[in-house]
C-alpha cells in the first residue's frame, strides 16, 4: 500500500496479512493511521505495519462522500513522487477529508476540494497564475487562459470567453462559492490535472474524477 505522511511524502510499504479479515477495515482510503515502515536496505520494500487511528470508511456507503474520498485519495496516490515531503498538501487533503465527514452533503467541502486541486498542481510545478490579469486588463479577474494557466480580466476576455476558462471568484476571494461556481471550479482544474499530470497510467483514475463531478451536478441541480 502507498501512505502519505506529514514529513516523508508518499511512502510505499509491504503489509503482511492486508486482506485479512482484520486489516481490511484499517486499509481503506481516506482513513488516518498510525504507521511504521521498516526496512533492512534502503533498496527493499519496508514492511508496513498499521493502526487504525480514524476510520473514514462508513462515509463509502454513501454515494456523493465515497466519489470525493476515492477522487481525492487516488489524485494524491498518482500524482505524488514518493519520499518528498509535501506538508502543505498532507494538510490540505487531511483538511478535505475531515470536511467530508462533517458535512457529507457536500455544501461544506466541494470548494475546498476544488482548491486542493489547484494547490496540488502547484505544489507539483503547474500552478496558475491567479494574481493579475495577463492581458494588462485592470477591473475584475474573471478567466484563465487555457494556454498559460493565467488569469484574464473581464474586460480584457469578454470578446474571448468562448476560448478561456472561467474563473470563480471564489478562488481569488475565498468562501464557499456557489454551486455553479463550484463546477466551473471543477472544470478549470480538471482542465489543467488533465493536460500536465494525468497522463499515461496515471490518467486511469480520471473516471474517478468523472463520477464525482457526475454526482455533484444531479447534488446542485445541474444534471
Amino acid at each position: 500500500m502507498r501512505a502519505l505522511t506529514p514529513d516523508d511524502g508518499m511512502l510505499a510499504g509491504y503489509v503482511r496479512g492486508g486482506h485479512s479479515r482484520r486489516l481490511r477495515p484499517v486499509l481503506v482510503p481516506g482513513n488516518l493511521i498510525r504507521a511504521e515502515f521498516r526496512a533492512r536496505t534502503e533498496e527493499q520494500l519496508p514492511a508496513l505495519t498499521a493502526e487504525l487511528a480514524e476510520s473514514r470508511a462508513g462515509l463509502l456507503s454513501e454515494a456523493l462522500p465515497a466519489a470525493a474520498i476515492e477522487w481525492a485519495t487516488a489524485l494524491a496516490a498518482v500524482t505524488l513522487p514518493e519520499g518528498q515531503a509535501y506538508p502543505r498538501l498532507y494538510a490540505a487533503l487531511d483538511g478535505v477529508l475531515a470536511a467530508v465527514v462533517a458535512a457529507p452533503t457536500a455544501r461544506g467541502w466541494a470548494a475546498a476540494l476544488v482548491q486542493y486541486e489547484l494547490l496540488l498542481l502547484a505544489e507539483l510545478g503547474f500552478g496558475l497564475d491567479l494574481t493579475a490579469c495577463v492581458a494588462g486588463g485592470n477591473d475584475g479577474l474573471a478567466y484563465v487562459s487555457p494556454k498559460s494557466g493565467a488569469a484574464v480580466s473581464r474586460s480584457a476576455g469578454d470578446a474571448y470567453r468562448d476560448r478561456l476558462l472561467p474563473l470563480p471568484a471564489f478562488l481569488i476571494e475565498g468562501g464557499a462559492g456557489e454551486w455553479n461556481e463550484i463546477l466551473d471550479g471543477f472544470r478549470l482544474t480538471g482542465y489543467f490535472l488533465e493536460r500536465d499530470l494525468l497522463h499515461g497510467r496515471a490518467a486511469d483514475v480520471l473516471p474517478a474524477r468523472e463520477r464525482l463531478v457526475e454526482r455533484l451536478k444531479r447534488a446542485f441541480g445541474k444534471g
